[in-house]
């Protein structure tokens, strides 16, 4: 459908079918500049979309800020181009108007998306930049935020240093008045942070305009289900293991399964234990080796660590992994070994390294397959904020079903006495008993899952789009237009704020 002059992250992300013809495509084109269009077919010619690769080295000498910015309402963090004016002579003989504002802070236009007479469209900005920032955190790195993140991170360390001195109820009191006494920032909002999201459904709408038709995609989930389900549970000490019943009852009367993560050097975790688990249909991962704030301190630390974590996971049959405290360094994390992990949170202002990855799909940190927690743990409601319900829960369990998310949720066996919990709990799942839109799923399934739509592509065989490869027969096609009732002809307004900045081509 589409032929490309670059690799294009957003349509690999989602699995839309396009080619990608440097030579043919790419021709002409400034260095730097990547260009997206429809095949050719009768009726031509057609419009493109344009964008600005940011992490080509020939920008060098080009005008460009990275930061947050705003973009039609949602928040982008990512380098931006700063002057078209350059550029638009050299990208057709139309005249060039600027539509839709990308503003800083304080409400001031930094660039625009441009647009031409003949519906050619260009990005200041590059989208494989502005997805991949969000699920590393490295929009921490940036301004004020880079200050603050160090800061925080030399608190975590002493608290680590200090916690095995601690008594458990003062660790608890002094999480209790960090999260009282702290504002809870912006960005990423909590408890639920869509742009990202809404960052993708502004580029289909985008694409879907260039092609005057709707963008077929992969459905993020197997089978024609339109969200997932994760139960998830760390067992931090030996008390959590003794409780494990509290919570794998309810879920064992409504035919539903888990993923128990267990701490291997902490407490004792007796074989048959994980064979009962196991034989009941549920999964078996690693939660770090002794829960002391040690293993993902340098990769000095983690590679002495790394063979006792390893050996403990092949002795369970472990192929995922979530760090304790959700401690995590982003280019360490695919040194693990490990199939999948599940560390990262969609938004997580209450933990003790506070951010979040801003998305409730999964996503590829180089082999790796993260899985981020997308609904507010237990342990941050009810012991730390002392919640008595699980409302929160609800209310994003109703956004992430609306917008096809991924519910990956973590309970302690630990915290069950905590006033509501127990009670939260068994309505949560009440809630998906009969649902037959949503995939129980454990991780590893996911995770497997994930790979084998990666590894398949939509082709179109002169009547239909069909699925090759090894989610052929369990993948679904969707479109564009199935994923909200919002008009392709809103997304790039004809009045916008004024601009300066306009140029002829």
């Amino acid at each position: 459908m589409f032929t490309s002059s670059e690799r294009f992250a957003f349509f690999d992300y989602f699995r839309v079918p396009y080619e990608v013809d440097a030579a043919g495509t790419g021709e002409g084109l400034p260095r730097g500049v990547g260009r997206l269009g429809l095949t050719d077919r009768e009726g031509g010619p057609f419009p493109s979309l344009y964008w600005w690769r940011a992490g080509a080295a020939s920008h060098q000498g080009w005008r460009s800020r990275a930061g947050r910015f705003t973009l039609a309402g949602f928040t982008i963090v990512c380098p931006v181009l700063r002057d078209f004016s350059g550029l638009a002579a050299r990208l057709g003989s139309g005249r060039w108007e600027a539509v839709q504002p990308i503003l800083d802070a304080e409400g001031r236009t930094v660039a625009s998306v441009w647009q031409d007479d003949d519906g050619n469209v260009f990005l200041p900005f590059d989208p494989e930049e502005a997805m991949s920032s969000l699920w590393s955190e490295r929009y921490k790195r940036l301004g004020l935020a880079r200050w603050t993140t160090a800061v925080r991170g030399g608190m975590v360390k002493g608290y680590y240093a200090m916690r095995p001195l601690m008594p458990r109820a003062v660790q608890i009191r002094l999480r209790q008045g960090y999260a009282a006494a702290v504002d809870l920032p912006d960005f990423p909002a909590w408890p639920a942070e869509h742009c990202l999201h809404d960052l993708y459904d502004w580029l289909f709408d985008l694409v879907a305009g260039v092609a005057g038709q709707p963008v077929p995609y992969l459905n993020p989930w197997p089978a024609g289900k339109d969200y997932a389900l994760l139960l998830t549970h760390d067992v931090e000490t030996a008390v959590g293991r003794d409780n494990i019943e509290e919570l794998r009852a309810p879920e064992r009367e409504r035919g539903l399964r888990s993923s128990w993560n267990f701490v291997p050097e902490r407490y004792d975790t007796p074989d048959a234990l994980v064979r009962r688990l196991q034989d009941e249909g549920c999964e078996i991962g690693v939660h770090g080796l002794r829960h002391d704030g040690h293993d993902m301190g340098s990769r000095r630390q983690l590679r002495k660590r790394l063979p006792a974590i390893r050996r403990h996971a092949d002795r369970w049959g472990a192929v995922g992994f979530r760090s304790p405290a959700t401690q995590r360094i982003w280019k360490l994390m695919p040194t693990l070994g490990f199939d999948y992990d599940s560390t990262y949170c969609d938004t997580a202002p209450h933990e003790p390294e506070p951010g979040g990855s801003c998305t409730y799909l999964p996503f590829f940190n180089e082999h790796l397959v993260e899985l981020p927690m997308t609904v507010p743990m237990d342990h941050t409601l009810f012991e730390i904020l002392g919640h008595t319900d699980g409302q929160v829960w609800h209310d994003k369990a109703d956004q992430l079903q609306r917008r096809g998310g991924m519910l990956n949720i973590l309970v302690h066996p630990d915290y069950v006495s905590c006033p509501g919990l127990l009670e939260a709990w068994d309505a949560f799942l009440d809630r998906f008993v009969g649902d037959e839109s949503v995939w129980q799923a454990l991780p590893m399934e996911v995770s497997a899952w994930w790979r084998r739509r990666a590894e398949s592509r939509i082709e179109h065989d002169g009547e239909t789009w069909q699925v090759h490869g090894p989610a052929a027969d369990e993948a679904e096609v969707r479109f564009s237009g199935d994923r909200r009732d919002r008009a392709v002809s809103a997304l790039l307004p004809k009045e916008v704020p004024h601009v300066d900045h306009s140029v002829a081509g």
